[in-house]
């Protein structure tokens, strides 16, 4: 009997902890499924891209490096070029899936080709404004005295808008002055040192410091003391949206986390971007407060992207006018970033 009752006594304590176990461990295993279930919602439609980038912009290879990609089921590929319109351009030849831009790109691509608008990058701030100088060689302390002069205007890029808008704001005759096109910043810097232009504009901190140690070369002015205000927007394929929109949403997805990832972890950023890129850990670092995204897409979005285009409309830039709603395929980053969508269609 005594062997019986110590038996019996075991047999009721696991009983009661295999019970009490089991209740405890319901929140905890509908924590793991929901999280398994998120997984394997995120990773639905599994996609192999290629990313058209800049050695400046720590997005998508933070993304890459940190794994964020991969959680949302996205095998990427990075190919950088000298310019976000470089990027873009190589949409046409299919070297690159995705690419990002300014506005003025990024309209010139869709309304040439078969491809639309998915998201903004949400870098149309005063700030961002900001980080566009403009270098000038030390004879020209005002923009009157930009009249007859080389000013440099990267090919693709939104800047003969701004210079447009630049010496019109200042009284000088975008006809009296001779642009010069060139295909990225180092070459835009080669120029200015050797003489062979006379103002560039220039962004990021790196090339920011190479322009201000141009002997005989001074900052007269920054976008912000313009009217000029450019947005940011990422743009893909038709065919690619059309068949994969959960991988786009995903996409999108990844780049907010990542996003929040890289204004939480600034010095690990900066880790990365200099062991791919060579970028100074510095240089990116003070780059951050402007150049880390906010993936959306606003009214503001919508307003600078018609504001652009009626210029390159009017400037025959674009020679067939469209309507701009037919190019934005908006429908993934409104599912994936509902509160960061704020534009009314």
């Amino acid at each position: 009997m005594k062997k019986f009752g110590i038996l019996a006594t075991v047999l009721a304590v696991t009983f009661t902890l295999s019970a009490c176990g089991g209740k405890d461990n319901k929140p905890a295993a509908a924590a793991t499924n929901a999280a398994s279930n998120k997984q394997t919602e995120a990773a639905a439609d599994p996609i192999k891209i290629k990313i058209a980038d800049t050695s400046t912009n720590p997005v998508f290879r933070v993304a890459k490096s940190k794994g964020f990609f991969e959680k949302y089921g996205i095998d990427a590929d990075i190919i950088t070029f000298a310019t976000p319109a470089e990027g873009i351009n190589s949409l046409f030849i299919k070297q690159a899936d995705i690419g990002w831009g300014a506005d003025f790109p990024s309209l010139n691509a869709v309304s040439k080709g078969d491809f639309s608008i998915i998201a903004a990058t949400g870098t149309d701030t005063e700030a961002s404004a900001a980080q566009w100088k403009l270098f000038v060689r030390d004879e020209i302390q005002s923009p009157a005295d930009l009249k007859g002069k080389k000013l440099s205007t990267l090919r693709g890029t939104f800047l003969p808008y701004l210079w447009d808008v630049y010496l019109k704001d200042n009284g000088v005759a975008a006809a009296d002055t001779k642009e010069i096109g060139q295909g990225g910043f180092d070459e835009a810097y080669v120029a200015l040192k050797k003489g062979e232009i006379d103002a560039s504009w220039v962004i990021g901190a790196t090339l920011i410091d190479k322009f201000k140690a141009i002997e005989g070369v001074h900052e007269l002015t920054d976008m912000s003391k313009t009217s000029v205000r450019i947005g940011g927007t990422i743009i893909a394929p038709n065919s690619l949206i059309k068949d994969h929109p959960q991988a786009i949403a995903n996409f999108l997805k990844a780049l907010d986390e990542t996003s929040k990832y890289i204004a939480a972890n600034p010095d690990e950023t900066a880790d990365i971007l200099f062991k791919e890129t060579k970028q100074p850990k510095e240089a990116t670092i003070r780059d951050l407060p402007t150049n880390n995204w906010t993936v959306g897409f606003t009214q503001q979005s919508f307003d600078s992207l018609t504001n652009q285009k009626n210029y390159m409309v009017g400037a025959g830039i674009i020679q067939n006018d469209f309507n701009l709603a037919d190019k934005l395929s908006l429908d993934s980053v409104q599912q994936a970033l509902p509160d960061q969508f704020t534009y009314k269609k």
